[in-house]
């Protein structure tokens, strides 16, 4: 294949001497939301959904992302929350995109869960944690009859559409939420001898 070089540092890659003789730089940007704007985004999620007039009986949310989304979002349509446990992002700072893990168990309050099922989470990136969710909740559950989606951010790099969205992004920002703040503060972590 030649002798190409490969470097990623600070969200660029770099790709040179590529066999086609390409040079190609991808940097990914940074959007930064604050807890005002994130909660107008669910909001305006809200919004839309109930403009849909699309009738649900449930709502599930992914955790983590998409917990404080789900429960917004259960007060204001006073539907029951399910919540599935879910982690496709791991190492420092929680910025490595890896296999999908699923919970073993749903939680919820109820007996059921309901057929009209809102399938909710914070964004979809490359969609495998919406469709692996799908996959997992239509193999449990044969009750439910429709299943829709609803996230704040849609990438464009996504390979699932969803149902509901607030803003689409076509540049693959990396989304500093406004509660990433409590990532850094682990006090497990911190030394009490003094």
């Amino acid at each position: 294949m030649g002798n190409y070089e490969l470097r990623i540092t600070n969200y660029e890659l770099r790709i040179t001497n590529y066999p086609l003789r390409i040079t190609h730089y991808l940097i990914m940007s940074d959007l930064y939301i604050s807890w005002t704007e994130y909660h107008q985004k669910i909001e305006t999620l809200a919004k839309k959904i109930y403009d849909s007039q699309w009738q649900f009986n449930q709502i599930v949310c992914l955790a983590r992302g998409g917990l404080r989304v789900g429960d917004i979002l259960s007060r204001i349509f006073d539907q029951p929350l399910a919540i599935l446990s879910t982690s496709s992002y791991s190492g420092v700072g929680g910025k490595v995109r890896g296999g999908i893990k699923l919970a073993e168990h749903l939680t919820m309050t109820t007996d059921t869960l309901g057929s009209q099922v809102l399938l909710v989470d914070d964004l979809v990136d490359s969609g495998v944690s919406l469709q692996e969710s799908i996959g997992w909740l239509k193999s449990r559950y044969p009750q439910i009859q429709e299943m829709k989606t609803a996230v704040l951010w849609y990438k464009s790099c996504s390979a699932i559409a969803p149902d509901y969205y607030i803003d689409y992004l076509a540049d693959h920002p990396w989304i500093h939420q406004p509660f990433e703040c409590y990532e850094n503060l682990n006090l497990a972590k911190q030394d009490y001898a003094d």
